[in-house]
């Protein structure tokens, strides 16, 4: 049956009055499934355990200061003094425990007086919880991608200094390095560091401390892979993952002093890959390191004949058309398995993107910097308790890929924020029982019902 004009229109002639009351009313009513998921993995005991050796002081529990900067970003707060318009939500301080909030300088004083050993419980913390995830989804073999990522500061932060900012290249910036579980998305370790530092700097204890750490969590046997690009291409780096026998694929810079050009200038056979790219494979005995590294060299065509697409610095822009790359591993991978294993490398990027847009990895908010190092660990927290709750609840298996990327399709924040984060809910009590009372579209409504059922489940 077509409906006629009159059913689609309201008329709005007049304008509302608007009036203020305290009303049992949240604009966050999907809080309260994320934390029946906290209370499932008991978060607060673990935090309680963990900062046990670490007298922080102050008026509220370190629980306390963690979920309120958590439900900060998760309502899609990025700075402290957003507190200010969460802080009368019914169902925001329940999810915190409290029947008052801590206002923006209570939770700064908080953040600075973190140290060096008091912010490896929030190593330790994270690590627990992404320890859990891989036991519970058993994977059989860990893929981590370690990268570093800039975040511009203030002028006047501590520790902050000019360095690589491709985008603001004169302003001071952070520079922390990262350990991306390529399977599920969660960030196992991250460690703050100044701005003007190699990307490889502190890399070789960053990655001893990972290795150790799975080992001792996961078991010795368990397979671990790591990919990085070339600026950890070195010596100690290399022996110590062989030491540790993990497998490693690394990119390997054009340096003179390996010789890689003279060996393509004058290769004349290449094996055929897909899109008209080549590759070849051989030893690349470095003699400075006393070691044989096995090397595979690509080349791909260049689609827009432009300067910019010359990689200048290796051929002249007049002699060929192909772009090149090489990579030295220890995996048993075809040449071919192998350029899709390093290709898997981008999906960091998508992680690291929702981690500056979503969970506020690049605000500064404070002076100090063992408080922007503590910020970006609760920052990561978040990230990994939401990962694993979708993996407790709606994570969809997705198609095993060469790449060893991410193996459950996940949503983003920002999408679970409009799905379920974000939808209107009124706190009631007929009877005596409390009641989240929601006024949902049915997509929601059935969202809802089958995160709880899944909870319901788990517990």
């Amino acid at each position: 049956m077509r409906l006629s004009r009159a059913d689609f229109h309201s008329a709005c002639k007049s304008f509302f009055k608007i009036e203020f009351a305290s009303q049992d009313i949240t604009a966050f009513g999907g809080l309260e499934l994320i934390r029946r998921y906290l209370a499932l993995i008991q978060l607060g005991r673990r935090v309680q355990k963990v900062f046990a050796r670490y007298d922080l002081g102050g008026d509220y529990r370190a629980i306390d200061m963690i979920l309120v900067m958590v439900v900060l970003i998760l309502a899609g707060g990025r700075r402290l003094d957003h507190l200010n318009y969460l802080c009368q939500d019914p169902l925001v301080k329940r999810f915190c425990g409290l029947l008052r909030l801590p206002r923006e300088r209570s939770v700064a004083r908080w953040l600075k007086r973190f140290t060096h050993k008091s912010l490896m419980a929030l190593v330790e913390l994270n690590s627990q919880i992404v320890g859990e995830a891989i036991e519970q989804q058993k994977l059989g073999r860990l893929t981590f991608d370690i990268d570093g990522s800039v975040i511009t500061t203030g002028a006047s932060v501590s520790w902050a200094f000019r360095g690589f900012n491709p985008h603001h290249r004169k302003n001071p910036s952070y520079y922390p390095i990262l350990a991306h579980l390529a399977q599920t998305g969660h960030i196992l370790r991250v460690k703050n560091r100044p701005g003007n530092v190699h990307d490889s700097k502190g890399a070789l204890a960053f990655l001893r401390d990972l290795i150790d750490d799975v080992r001792i969590r996961l078991g010795r046997t368990l397979p671990l892979e790591f990919r990085m690009d070339g600026a950890f291409f070195q010596r100690n780096i290399i022996e110590l993952l062989e030491r540790r026998r993990a497998e490693y694929a690394i990119k390997v810079p054009f340096f003179r002093w390996l010789g890689l050009v003279p060996v393509i200038r004058e290769r004349q056979r290449w094996q055929a890959l897909r899109e008209g790219m080549g590759c070849f494979e051989f030893s690349l005995h470095i003699a400075a390191w006393e070691k044989t590294l096995r090397v595979v060299v690509y080349r791909k065509p260049v689609h827009h004949e432009t300067k910019k697409n010359y990689q200048l610095d290796l051929f002249d822009p007049d002699d060929g058309y192909f772009e090149y790359s090489a990579v030295s591993t220890n995996l048993t991978l075809s040449a071919g398995a192998l350029w899709d294993f390093m290709a898997g490398r981008g999906a960091q990027e998508k992680t690291f993107a929702e981690l500056k847009g979503e969970w506020a990895l690049d605000v500064v908010p404070t002076h100090h910097y063992g408080a922007n190092s503590a910020w970006q660990q609760i920052s990561i927290l978040g990230h990994n308790l939401l990962r694993s709750f979708q993996l407790q609840t709606l994570a969809i298996p997705k198609p095993r890929s060469r790449k060893r990327t991410y193996r459950f399709f996940l949503q983003s924040l920002k999408t679970l924020r409009f799905k379920l984060i974000h939808q209107p809910a009124r706190l009631v009590q007929p009877q005596g029982y409390n009641v989240l009372r929601f006024s949902v579209a049915p997509p929601v409504q059935q969202l809802i019902e089958t995160i709880e059922q899944k909870l319901m489940s788990a517990a």
